[in-house]
């Protein structure tokens, strides 16, 4: 089995900057495409930013400028920079992970979330 566990998350004013980990643990054998989702109240959960499976990086409009993905490979772990954040950033973050285990079966794990408030 494969567990995606986050931190970083907290209270933050607006301006400020927080950077979130997901470590990947468990039996894994390879890390294919990663991300972290958002969710706030009342809104549908949407990805911020994201590792292709051909390593490209994706980011919601909102987010473009302010967030940076990045991962290090030899830790099975993959952070979220935020800088400049605003208030709508406010949201329970999620990594997301496909993996590929040591028994070759194809995983999509969710970490348990991390909740990131930006007070104005």
């Amino acid at each position: 089995q494969v567990q995606l566990v986050e931190s970083g998350g907290g209270l933050v004013q607006a301006g400020g900057s927080l950077r979130l980990s997901c470590a990947a643990s468990g039996s894994i054998f390879r890390l294919n495409a990663m991300g972290w989702y958002r969710q706030a109240p009342g809104k549908q959960r949407e990805l911020v930013a994201g590792f292709t499976s051909d390593g490209s990086t994706n980011y919601a409009d909102s987010v473009k400028g302010r967030f940076t993905i990045s991962r290090d490979n030899a830790k099975n772990t993959v952070y979220l920079q935020m800088n400049s954040l605003k208030p709508e950033d406010t949201a329970v973050y999620y990594c997301k992970a496909h993996t590929t285990t040591t028994m070759l079966r194809s995983l999509e794990v969710w970490g348990q979330g991390t909740l990131v408030t930006v007070s104005s």
